[in-house]
C-alpha cells in the first residue's frame, strides 16, 4: 500500500472502528482475495473479539496486503451496503490524489556562483575546466541538480575527513574505547563501586488466566534466563518473580523500591510480559499481570522516584520493558540488502500485543527531588516503538532480550549504556520480514558503565 492510502487510512480509522460492519465483510474479502481465511481468523480473534476489536485489527492489517488493497476495500463496502463509509473513502482519495498531481518538480537550472566582475564567457570556461582557474581569479562555484555538477569534485572539499567508528555489521563498530577516560571522572559517568552494585528485579509473566484473553507467552522463559545472567555477570543481586497479577507486580515493586539502597550505586527492574497502549503523561505504555489488568510504565517509574524511594536519589535507576508498545505491525521501508542471517529459519515469532486501553488518567500529584529535577537518573528502555508489536519466537525468545544479551555480553566491558542501547537498535531494525526497533527515554545525568 502506498503511504497516501495509509494516511487515508489511518486519518479516518476512527470513524472506521466506530462504524465498520465487519460480519458482512467475510465473504467479499476473500472473494477478492484481500486476505486468506487463516488471515480472516486472527483478525476474528484479534482482542475480545467485538466488533471494534475486529475492525480496528482488519484496518491495521489492510495495510499490509498490497498497492490496490484500499480501492479493493472499498469495493467491498459498497457491496456490502456501507456506502458512506465507501463515499468517504473514495471522495478523499481522489481528492489526494489531485493535490499529489498538482504538485509538479521544479525546473532546476544551475545557479553559478563566481567573484564579482567575472565575465558570463570566463564563467563557462571555468565550468567545463575547473582544474583551470584564471590566475589570480577564485574558481567559481556551480550550484544545481547533482546532473549539473562538475564531473570531478575533490570529496575532501565536500566532506573532510574526520576519524569515525566504522561500522562491522549487526549493530557493531570499530573496538575503540575512548570512554575509558569517562568512567574515572564522576562527573561524568556513574560510580558504580559498590558489591553488589545494585538490586535487578525480574518480573517474567508467562502464563495468563483463561478470563484475561491473553495467550501464554512461549519462550519467555529463555529471556528470563539469559537477563538474570547477564545482570548477575554485570555485579548486581538478581531476584526473579514469576506469573504475578497486576497487584502483585506493583507489590513486588513497592517492596523493592522500600528497601535501604543507601550501600548500593543503582538499580535494575525488567519487565516481560504482554503490554498495550495506555494514557500517560511521562512514560508511555503498560505491561499485564496474570489477571489481565494492566500496570501502567509511568507507574512503575514513579514507584522508585524521590519519595517513593529516597535511598536511590541521584543514583540510576534503569526498566527494561519487554512488551508491545501497541497493535501495529511495521513492515519497514525496502533498502539495498538485508542481512540474511537476520531471518530465522522455520521461525514463526509472535507478538506481545494486546489493544489499546483507554483508562483514567491519574490524579497523583508529581513527586520531587528537592535538589534534582523530576525525574532525573532514570532510563527506560523499551523493546520496541510506541504503538507497535514487540516481536517474540517462541523456540529463542524475544530479539529485544536476545540482543540485548549479546550485545552486553560483546561490548558492555567498555562501552556506556546509552551506546549499547543504540547497537541494539540498530541489530533488532534489521531482523525479519516485519520490522522492529527499540527506544528508550533517557532521564540519566552521566554516562553509565557497568561493572564487569
Amino acid at each position: 500500500m502506498d503511504e497516501a492510502d495509509r494516511l487515508l487510512l489511518r486519518r479516518y480509522r476512527l470513524p472506521l472502528v466506530g462504524e465498520l460492519q465487519v460480519a458482512s465483510l467475510w465473504d467479499a474479502l476473500l472473494s477478492r482475495e484481500l486476505f486468506t481465511p487463516d488471515m480472516i481468523e486472527d483478525i476474528q480473534r484479534a482482542g475480545s473479539g467485538s466488533r471494534r476489536d475486529q475492525a480496528r485489527q482488519l484496518i491495521l492489517d489492510l495495510e499490509t496486503r498490497g498497492s490496490q488493497a484500499l480501492p479493493l476495500f472499498i469495493s467491498c463496502l459498497e457491496d456490502t451496503g456501507q456506502d458512506t463509509l465507501a463515499s468517504l473513502l473514495k471522495t478523499s482519495r481522489q481528492a489526494a490524489k489531485q493535490d499529489v498531481e498538482a504538485i509538479r518538480p521544479l525546473d532546476l537550472k544551475p545557479v553559478v556562483l563566481g567573484p564579482e566582475g567575472l565575465k558570463p564567457e570566463e564563467l563557462r570556461v571555468m565550468k567545463q575546466d575547473p582544474s583551470k582557474p584564471s590566475q589570480g581569479k577564485l574558481a567559481p562555484v556551480v550550484l544545481g541538480p547533482e546532473e549539473l555538477w562538475p564531473a570531478k569534485l575533490r570529496p575532501e572539499v565536500l566532506r573532510p575527513e574526520v576519524p569515525r567508528p566504522g561500522d562491522i555489521g549487526s549493530g557493531g563498530f570499530t573496538d575503540v574505547c575512548p570512554q575509558d577516560r569517562a568512567k574515572g571522572n564522576a562527573d561524568l559517568a556513574y560510580v558504580l563501586n559498590a558489591d553488589p552494585c545494585g538490586h535487578c528485579l525480574i518480573i517474567n509473566n508467562v502464563n495468563f488466566c483463561r478470563e484475561s484473553g491473553l495467550m501464554t507467552r512461549t519462550g519467555s522463559n529463555i529471556d528470563c534466563e539469559r537477563v538474570q545472567r547477564r545482570f548477575h555477570l554485570l555485579q548486581l543481586a538478581v531476584e526473579v518473580r514469576c506469573d504475578l497479577t497486576a497487584k502483585q507486580m506493583v507489590q513486588a515493586l513497592t517492596q523493592l523500591a522500600r528497601r535501604d539502597h543507601g550501600a548500593l550505586d543503582c538499580c535494575v527492574v525488567v519487565i516481560l510480559s504482554h503490554g498495550c497502549q495506555a494514557s500517560h503523561r511521562q512514560f508511555p505504555g503498560a505491561v499485564y499481570g496474570t489477571d489481565g489488568c494492566p500496570v501502567s510504565v509511568e507507574r512503575i517509574v514513579n514507584t522508585f522516584n524521590g519519595t517513593g524511594c529516597p535511598s536511590l536519589g541521584g543514583k540510576p535507576k534503569l526498566f527494561f520493558i519487554q512488551a508491545c508498545g501497541g497493535e501495529q505491525k511495521d513492515h519497514g521501508f525496502e533498502v539495498a540488502s538485508t542481512s540474511p542471517e537476520d531471518e530465522t529459519p522455520n521461525s514463526n515469532p509472535e507478538t506481545d500485543a494486546t489493544p489499546f486501553q483507554e483508562g483514567p488518567r491519574s490524579t497523583d500529584e508529581p513527586d520531587a527531588v528537592s535538589s534534582l529535577p523530576t525525574p532525573s537518573d532514570i532510563l527506560v528502555s523499551y523493546s520496541t516503538f510506541p504503538g507497535f508489536v514487540s516481536w517474540r519466537d517462541p523456540k529463542s525468545g524475544s530479539w529485544y532480550i536476545e540482543t540485548l544479551d549479546s550485545i552486553f555480553e560483546q561490548w558492555a566491558h567498555c562501552e556506556d549504556l546509552q551506546t549499547l542501547l543504540l547497537r541494539v537498535a540498530n541489530a533488532v531494525s534489521v531482523k525479519g520480514i516485519y520490522k522492529q526497533i527499540p527506544g528508550c527515554f533517557n532521564f540519566l545525568r552521566k554516562k553509565l558503565f557497568f561493572k564487569t
